[in-house]
C-alpha cells in the first residue's frame, strides 16, 4: 500500500494527496478525498470488516517523523476514544500503517459550522440551539477530564439532521497531565478563538474552552469573530487587552438576553465567565426556551489601557489610569486621606517654574519611552510565543491552510481579500492544492495559482415513480444517471413490480453518472389467517384485526362448536392473503335444525328406527300392549338435531324407555 502524496510546492498548481492504492492498511476502501487538515488528510473509507462508511484521517508521512506531532496525533485519539456522547465525533481505531499514523473515526455526512457561516449570520435561536449542543459536548469532555483547547467552527460538523458534533481533539489536555501539548515558542489552538490566558501562555482549564464557544457563538451571530488582525499576535493581543464590540452594534437582531450570555462567556477574567459548559448550556437553554438567564456580563478591567498620555501645562506628562498612582498610596488621594482639590492642570498642581517643567518634561519623556519599550518587548515575547515572528513580516500574508476541497470562488474571494491576485486552472469547480501551497507566507500581490477539479455536468433526476422497474431503468439511463441496486419493499399503493420511491428525490440536480437507488414494490404484504375455530368472536376479532385484516362475521349452525363460539372463517383458516383483506368469522348458531319424521300409527320398533335415522333421541311410553303409536311429541315441523322425540305406544304394558340412536327399547 502506498501512503497519499503531498502536493508539489513547485512546478505549477499543486496536486490533491491521492492513494495509489484503494485499500489502506488492507481494511479501510478510500473512496475520496474530504479534507486537508494542518497536519493530516481526511478521507472518506469504507470499513471492510463492518461495512460501513468511515472518515480515515491520515498523517502527513513528512510529519510521521517528527515525535512531537506524532505523539500529538497519539492523543488526539486517546482523547476522544474514551468520550462516547451524540454531540462528539466518535473514535473508532488508531494506528501505524506504510511509515505514517491514522486514526478512524465516525463518518458526519455533513458540514463543518465554518462552512455554514460562510453564507452568513445565523438566526439567534438556530445558533443557541447549536451552541447549546457544542456546550453539552464540552461539558461531557470535562466531566472526562479533557479540555478541549481549540473551539472553532471548522471542528464542529452539522449533518444533514442538524446534529452537532464536535472533532479534533488533536490539542486537547488531559486534566493534570504531566506533559502538556503547548511547547516552548508555540500557542496551540487558533488565534481567532483561543482565550487571553491561551494567548499569554498560561495554563488552561475548562473556561477557556467557555471562552472559545463565546467567540464562537459571537461568529453565529453576527457573521465576523469579535477580533481581526494582520497576524496571530495582533489578534492575542486583543483578546487580552480590548473589549468586543457588542454583538447587537453589529448585528441588531441579536437579543439583548443572547447577547449577555456571550459577553458573559467572552469575559477575559475566567472567574467572570461561566465556570463551566454547564453552566453555560443551562443558559443557552434558558434562552431557546424563552426563559430569563442568568447572564451578568462584565466589563474586564483587563481591557482598560494600564496608562495614558495627557497634556499638561508647559510640558508632556503621564497620568496613572484608574487605580494607579496616588489612588494606590497612602498619601494624600490615597486612602489614607483626602484628595486634593482638582485645578485646571491636574489634581494639586499650578504652574509650574520653567526649569521645573522642563526637569518634569524630560523625566515624563524618559518614563514614556521606557514604558512603550516594556510593551514592545511584551508583544515581541508574545509574538515569539505564538511562533509568528520571523515568519511574518510586514507586507506578508499567510496562504489560508483550508482551501482544499471548498468552492474555487469562495476560495478566490478569500485570497484577494488577503491582497493576493489569483489564478485557476478552471473557473467553476473545487480546489484541491494550491502553488504556493496552503499555510506558506507570499507578499501581499503575489499569484496563487489554484488548481481546480472542474465541477461534474449537472444533470436532474426525472421522475420514475410508478414505472414499472426496467422501464424506470431505462429512463435513469438515457438522462446519464446510474440505476443501482434496488430496495424492495411491501406496498399498499404501488403495484409489484413498480416503483415506489428514489434516492435522491426526483427533480434534484446531482453529477452526470450519479448512483440512484430504486424501492421496488413488492404488492401488498401478505398475512397467513390463523385457525380461530372455537374461539370467542370477539378474540378472533381482535387477532384478525392486528394482522390488518378487515373483518365481518355471520352466524352457522353447528353441531361441533357450542353456540356463541367461532366455527370456521373464510377464507378458510393457513390461507396467506393481502394485507387490507376481508375475512368472515361464522359463529355458532348451535345444532342444525331437521325434519321430524310423524310416526304415529307405526309399530314401536319401526317409530324408532326412522327417529334414530334422522337423529334424534327417542323416549317411548308404553301404554297398550298393542305395540302402535298413537302419540308423538314433536309430531312435525323440524327440531335440532340431537335432541329427544316422545312417543306414546298403545296395545303393551311396562316402563317408560328412552332409547337414543343405535339402542335397544325394551318393553314390559
Amino acid at each position: 500500500m502506498t501512503q497519499p502524496t503531498p502536493p508539489s510546492g513547485t512546478g505549477g498548481p499543486a496536486r490533491p494527496e491521492r492513494a495509489a492504492a484503494r485499500v489502506f492498511n488492507d481494511r479501510y476502501e478510500l473512496v475520496r478525498h474530504v479534507a486537508r487538515g494542518g497536519m493530516a488528510q481526511v478521507y472518506l473509507a469504507k470499513d471492510l470488516l463492518l461495512n460501513r462508511p468511515v472518515a480515515l484521517k491520515v498523517l502527513f508521512p513528512e510529519l510521521s517523523v517528527d515525535r512531537s506531532f506524532v505523539e500529538r496525533f497519539r492523543r488526539e485519539a486517546q482523547a476522544a476514544a474514551n468520550l462516547s456522547h451524540p454531540n462528539i465525533v466518535s473514535i473508532y481505531d488508531w494506528g501505524e500503517g506504510e511509515h505514517t499514523y491514522f486514526i478512524v473515526m465516525e463518518y458526519v455526512n455533513g458540514r463543518t459550522l465554518a462552512q455554514l457561516l460562510r453564507q452568513g449570520p445565523l438566526d439567534a435561536d438556530h445558533a443557541a440551539s447549536l451552541a447549546a449542543d457544542i456546550a453539552a459536548a464540552l461539558s461531557f469532555a470535562h466531566a472526562n477530564g479533557i479540555t478541549h483547547r481549540d473551539v472553532k467552527p471548522a471542528n464542529v460538523l452539522i449533518d444533514k439532521s442538524g446534529q452537532v458534533k464536535v472533532t479534533d481533539f488533536g490539542i486537547a489536555q488531559a486534566v493534570g497531565a504531566k506533559e502538556g501539548l503547548t511547547q516552548t515558542g508555540t500557542v496551540m489552538g487558533t488565534a481567532t478563538y483561543f482565550s487571553p490566558e491561551q494567548a499569554q501562555g498560561y495554563p488552561v482549564d475548562a473556561r477557556s474552552d467557555v471562552y472559545s464557544l463565546g467567540v464562537v457563538l459571537y461568529e453565529m451571530v453576527t457573521g465576523r469573530p469579535p477580533f481581526s488582525g494582520d497576524n496571530p499576535v495582533a489578534i492575542a493581543y486583543k483578546h487580552v487587552r480590548e473589549d468586543a464590540i457588542p454583538p447587537s452594534q453589529v448585528n441588531r437582531a441579536v437579543p439583548q438576553s443572547l447577547e449577555a450570555i456571550i459577553l458573559q462567556a467572552m469575559a477575559k477574567d475566567p472567574a467572570d465567565r461561566y465556570q463551566s459548559a454547564d453552566e453555560l448550556r443551562a443558559d443557552l437553554t434558558r434562552y431557546v426556551r424563552g426563559s430569563g438567564v442568568l447572564a451578568q456580563p462584565v466589563r474586564s478591567p483587563a481591557a482598560v489601557a494600564p496608562t495614558r498620555v495627557q497634556g499638561a501645562y508647559g510640558g508632556t506628562r503621564v497620568m496613572a489610569g484608574a487605580g494607579a498612582g496616588a489612588a494606590r498610596s497612602g498619601g494624600p488621594g490615597g486612602p489614607g486621606g483626602p484628595r486634593p482639590p482638582r485645578g485646571p492642570y491636574g489634581p494639586g498642581d499650578g504652574p509650574a517654574e520653567p526649569g521645573t517643567t522642563r526637569r518634569r518634561s524630560g523625566a515624563y519623556v524618559v518614563v514614556l519611552v521606557v514604558m512603550l519599550a516594556i510593551l514592545g518587548g511584551l508583544l515581541f515575547l508574545l509574538g515569539k510565543q505564538l511562533g509568528v515572528f520571523g515568519a511574518t513580516t510586514t507586507g506578508q500574508v499567510n496562504i489560508p491552510t483550508d482551501i482544499v476541497g471548498r468552492p474555487v470562488a469562495d476560495v478566490e474571494l478569500e485570497l484577494q481579500a488577503l491582497g493576493l491576485d489569483t489564478q485557476a486552472s478552471s473557473p467553476a469547480g473545487t480546489v484541491t492544492g494550491s502553488d504556493p501551497k496552503p499555510g506558506s507566507t507570499v507578499k501581499k500581490g503575489s499569484t496563487v495559482n489554484l488548481a481546480v477539479e472542474p465541477a461534474p455536468v449537472q444533470v436532474p433526476v426525472p421522475d420514475v415513480r410508478n414505472q414499472d422497474q426496467q422501464t424506470a431503468e431505462n429512463t435513469l439511463r438515457a438522462a446519464g444517471l446510474t440505476p443501482g441496486t434496488p430496495i424492495t419493499q411491501n406496498s399498499d399503493t404501488v403495484a409489484a413490480g413498480s416503483v415506489i420511491s428514489e434516492n435522491p428525490t426526483p427533480g434534484t440536480s446531482v453529477p452526470k453518472g450519479t448512483q440512484v437507488v430504486l424501492t421496488i414494490s413488492l404488492g401488498k404484504a401478505q398475512v397467513k389467517i390463523p385457525d380461530e375455530s372455537g374461539k370467542d368472536p370477539t378474540v378472533a376479532g381482535a387477532e384478525l384485526g392486528a394482522l390488518n385484516l378487515k373483518v365481518t362475521s355471520a352466524s352457522e349452525a353447528s353441531n361441533t362448536e357450542p353456540v356463541g363460539k367461532v366455527t370456521r372463517t373464510n377464507p378458510p383458516a393457513n390461507t396467506s392473503v393481502a394485507s387490507g383483506s376481508s375475512v368472515t368469522i361464522y359463529v355458532s348458531s348451535g345444532p342444525q335444525p331437521v325434519p321430524v319424521p310423524d310416526e304415529r300409527g307405526q309399530s314401536v320398533a319401526s317409530a324408532k328406527a326412522a327417529l334414530e335415522a334422522a337423529g334424534f333421541t327417542v323416549a317411548i311410553k308404553p301404554s297398550g300392549a298393542t305395540g302402535t303409536v298413537t302419540q308423538q311429541n314433536p309430531v312435525s315441523g323440524t327440531a335440532p338435531k340431537g335432541s329427544t322425540v316422545t312417543i306414546t305406544v298403545t296395545g303393551g304394558g311396562g316402563a317408560t324407555t328412552t332409547t337414543s340412536p343405535g339402542a335397544t327399547t325394551s318393553t314390559t
